[in-house]
Order: C-alpha cells, then sequence, then structure tokens
C-alpha cells in the first residue's frame, strides 16, 4: 500500500508517481484540508445528513489524513491508471477507489484556485490576468490532444478523428508564459477534427499588446494583437535558415 510517510523518503520516485516536488506538496497541502472542510461539512455525512455522533466515530478509513487524501488523487491524475490498480496501490476496493475520486477532484479544483495557480478560463479576461509587469511577456499557444474512446456513431467518429492513424481525442488550446513555465490560459474542450488556428480564432483571447507569441504550424496565418509573433520554420533542404 502506497501512503505518504512510505513515499516522502523518495523524492524521485515522489516526483515520479504525483508530478510534485515535495515542497509543491507541501504548499498544496497547506490550503487542501480547508478546501475539504469548505466543500464537505465535520456536521453531515457523506450523503448531506446531520452527523448522529462525533466527528471520527466508526472504522478508521484508509484514506483518513489529508496528505494521504491529496497522494491518491494527484497519483491518479499523473499516471491515470485502472481503478482497480488505483484499489491494489492503495488497499480500497474498486467502489471506494470510485468514489474517492469524484469526491477529492472538486477539493483540488478549490485548492489550486485559493493558491491562485488554475489558468485563466476566460479568452476576454487573459489580458488583464497577466497582471503588471516591467518586462513584457512571452507566450506561447499551442494545442494538446487528450486519447478519448473511439465513438460507436459513425458521425461522432468522424467529428473526433484527429487525422492520426485510429487516434480520437479531444483538444484544448493552452498559453504558456515562458518566464513563469506555467499554462496561463486553458481553453474550452473542441473535438479533435477542428484545426488548432480555427480554435484559436473562435477562443477570441485578448492578448497583452507589448507581448511576443510563439506559434508552430498548426497557427500559421493566426495573427493577433500583440508586438510580434514568431513561427518555427523548417531547415531548407541543402541550405541554411535566414
Amino acid at each position: 500500500m502506497i501512503t505518504y510517510e512510505a513515499l516522502r523518503s523518495d523524492r524521485r520516485q515522489f516526483l515520479a508517481l504525483t508530478g510534485l516536488t515535495l515542497s509543491e506538496f507541501q504548499r498544496l497541502l497547506t490550503v487542501f484540508p480547508q478546501a475539504y472542510h469548505q466543500l464537505y461539512s465535520a456536521t453531515q455525512t457523506a450523503d448531506g445528513q446531520p452527523r448522529q455522533r462525533a466527528v471520527g466515530g466508526g472504522c478508521k478509513g484508509r484514506l483518513e489524513r489529508p496528505e494521504d487524501k491529496l497522494l491518491f488523487l494527484l497519483v491518479y491524475l499523473k499516471t491515470y491508471p485502472l481503478q482497480a490498480v488505483m484499489g491494489e496501490l492503495f488497499d480500497l476496493s474498486t467502489p471506494q477507489v470510485n468514489y474517492w475520486i469524484h469526491r477529492l477532484l472538486p477539493v483540488l479544483r478549490s485548492a489550486l484556485d485559493d493558491l491562485g495557480v488554475l489558468p485563466e478560463r476566460d479568452p476576454g479576461h487573459f489580458a488583464q490576468a497577466q497582471g503588471a509587469s516591467t518586462r513584457a511577456p512571452q507566450l506561447i499557444i499551442d494545442a494538446t490532444e487528450r486519447r478519448r474512446q473511439r465513438p460507436k456513431n459513425p458521425e461522432k467518429q468522424a467529428l473526433f478523428y484527429s487525422g492520426r492513424k485510429k487516434k480520437h481525442c479531444d483538444k484544448n488550446v493552452v498559453v504558456v508564459n515562458t518566464r513563469g513555465k506555467r499554462i496561463d490560459y486553458l481553453g474550452r474542450t473542441c473535438p479533435g477534427k477542428m484545426h488548432d488556428k480555427k480554435i484559436a480564432d473562435e477562443e477570441g483571447i485578448s492578448y497583452p499588446p507589448e507581448a511576443t507569441l510563439y506559434k508552430d504550424t498548426g497557427f500559421q496565418g493566426y495573427e493577433p494583437a500583440v508586438k510580434k509573433t514568431c513561427q518555427a520554420k523548417k531547415k531548407p533542404p541543402r541550405g541554411e535558415l535566414t
């Protein structure tokens, strides 16, 4: 069984399983318990009914402590195993794994929001979310693809087919700040068939006017109101880049 106490001594394994360093985990842990108690009152049961006995009564759960709850959810999000595998790792039944995943996901989102690290979702507010800075922001725009189960309906199959062999996916446009090395904007989820530039055009993202925007060939022709756009080019055969 994986526990926080056992895993914290191996920093390399901790990073591999959670995607966070130990210090980043500790920072998130400072707000995670408060977010949990805000969503799930200690005076109510899991079904939302008034509690008949004091908190802590009855059998002790496998994920009793906040650090074990957070570790459980981060391992699931980082490695994305089958729920049966998560049950083996944390000594839980498959229904219990399903219960805790759905119970803890809103808590993690609330905790990340409290830390101010959630990406902006409103394209019209992105420029204001960058804040005032003495240095012009350097941004990278790209599209991410997440595999999904192939739909049985032929029309839906064509809609989510990304153009790559046997790959059906959902797609999001993201904008990354090179100095902060984090995703500052996350766009809406679109079917895999949609082209990257078309999604960006429909999003209508407002950029800081002094920003420099880097893009790849998937956004060729995308010229928002920024100071400068830069697109990588391939080296010509037997030639040199200018």
